[in-house]
């Protein structure tokens, strides 16, 4: 058999193995993986993964499930508490474009993924690039499977609170990656609306949001302005 990129020899990312994932897991004794098959390898990977999996009647049963790694992500949303605004990117998604959205154009929080970071300096790295802003203090919000029946991504959620002198460049993405992002600061109230009427229909941006207005900088404003009783939040 000759050499297979990705499994024997590098690929043009310089991996190597890419079948062996999942074949050593044993911290579910109700499941017990039997191959691993890559069926495509570009930038990531889709691979084809047999196991066992004992039903709760507890009969065995084989499954074949197709599993998409694009590695783990994380997602920031800045936010200036004394202005009451929060700042967002909107760029092309040729995958929503072609599900029905209406010109492809998503606002969402600046995200990417980690490679070799960790959580925290990847969203200091991506806001840096697609926002042009250095953050303050990250406050960690939760850790999310997105798409848990296909993607194995594992998306780490965060906020920063930031000010204008903390935008000291232009973002926008890497041109090399070809990313053409554009920075939008908008007052929260409007943002989160946005959420509701559809113009934000991105779910981790969504979530972020929903979280600045029930537990973090903007609850006492939310609270206020839906005749509750309001105090004090600690971002």
């Amino acid at each position: 058999m000759s050499p297979r990129p990705g499994i024997d020899t590098p690929d043009h990312r310089g991996r190597t193995g890419l079948d062996r994932a999942g074949r050593d897991l044993d911290r579910n004794p109700e499941v017990v993986v039997r191959d691993v098959e890559l069926t495509s390898q570009g930038w990531h990977v889709l691979r084809r993964t047999t196991f066992d999996y004992r039903r709760h009647d507890g009969r065995w049963i084989t499954q074949q499930h197709e599993t998409y790694d694009r590695g783990n992500g994380a997602v920031v949303l800045p936010y200036d508490a004394e202005r009451h605004c929060v700042l967002l990117t909107r760029q092309f998604r040729y995958p929503a474009y072609v599900n029905d959205h209406p010109d492809g154009m998503l606002i969402e929080a600046a995200a990417g993924l980690l490679d070799a970071d960790d959580p925290a300096t990847a969203v200091r790295r991506e806001s840096a690039e697609e926002l042009g802003v250095t953050l303050g203090p990250l406050t960690h919000v939760l850790d999310a499977y997105m798409s848990p029946g296909s993607v194995t991504e594992r998306l780490h959620f965060f906020a920063a609170p930031y000010t204008p002198g903390d935008r000291t460049g232009a973002g926008g993405g890497l041109a090399e990656d070809g990313e053409d992002i554009e920075v939008l600061e908008l007052p929260f109230g409007e943002a989160f609306a946005m959420t509701r009427d559809g113009r934000i229909t991105d779910g981790k941006t969504i979530l972020l949001l929903q979280w600045a207005a029930l537990d973090g900088p903007f609850a006492t404003t939310v609270r206020r302005g839906n005749g509750q009783e309001h105090g004090s939040v600690d971002a």
